[in-house]
């Protein structure tokens, strides 16, 4: 665990930041996911899912798709400590990814596969099972690199709809109940 939150620890000032620093490996049954709604630079949410003590994590600008037609880009970014499956906070200015966190949505998944092998292969098919989303998802990689992109699609199911705008039409936190302008 220490050396895949090593990339995240290095972009943080923890006397600066109220961000977890990450302190151990939960056992939990099923591993669990976090989305949360970033406004730094530019808002955005983070998607998060469980593997081996750590959050193997993707910034997604445009939000979860609600259908199999919509993609979504994904970058992937650091690893994040598991206490961020209860962040929410405000980072503060100067620091990596300044801004406003909420914990928009949070469950349990279930996959195809190992995630490790999912993510050394550059593939992974996953379920989740939230307060706000439900169903089968996959995620692709597309480019390597500093830059690691990947697109994030909606597989067809039942949990599949596209007149539903998840991100727009339910705002607030599963934590707090609040939005990011509340949080302040």
């Amino acid at each position: 665990m220490a050396d895949r939150l090593g990339s995240y620890r290095d972009k943080r000032d923890f006397e600066k930041t109220p961000e977890p620093k990450g302190r151990g490996r939960k056992k939990t049954r099923a591993p669990r996911f976090v989305v949360q709604e970033h406004s730094a630079r530019r808002l955005h949410w983070d998607l998060r899912l469980e593997r081996d003590g750590t959050l193997a994590s993707w910034a997604l600008p445009r939000g979860v798709p609600a259908h199999p037609d919509e993609n979504r880009l994904a970058v992937r970014t650091e690893d994040h400590p598991l206490e961020y499956l209860e962040f929410e906070g405000d980072i503060p200015k100067g620091e990596y990814g300044a801004g406003r966190v909420i914990v928009w949505d949070r469950g349990t998944y279930t996959s195809d596969r190992d995630m490790a092998e999912g993510l050394e292969c550059g593939h992974l098919s996953f379920r989740l099972n939230g307060e706000k989303l439900h169903g089968g998802f996959a995620l692709t990689r597309l480019r390597t690199g500093k830059d690691e992109a990947w697109l994030l699609v909606k597989k067809s199911d039942e949990d599949a709809d596209g007149r539903r705008k998840p991100v727009r039409s339910q705002p607030e936190s599963v934590l707090s109940g609040r939005t990011l302008d509340e949080l302040s």
